[in-house]
């Protein structure tokens, strides 16, 4: 697992997630831990090193 900081797209806070690296290639929904919105998260591994990581805010 890999702990990843990042802004959220909707409050603009600093959060972080644990990422498993053990899955090339993801895309997901999480809540923000600060504002509970939902953010699209697309993430990519290459021998365990993270090459890609986005996220995007999912507007209700």
């Amino acid at each position: 697992m890999l702990e990843h900081f990042f802004q959220c797209p909707h409050c603009f806070q600093e959060i972080s997630m644990l990422l498993d690296s053990s899955v090339s290639r993801q895309e997901y929904i999480e809540d923000c831990e600060v504002c509970c919105n939902p953010i699209e998260l697309q993430v990519e591994f290459e021998e365990g090193e993270l090459v890609y990581f986005e996220v995007n805010s999912i507007d209700q």
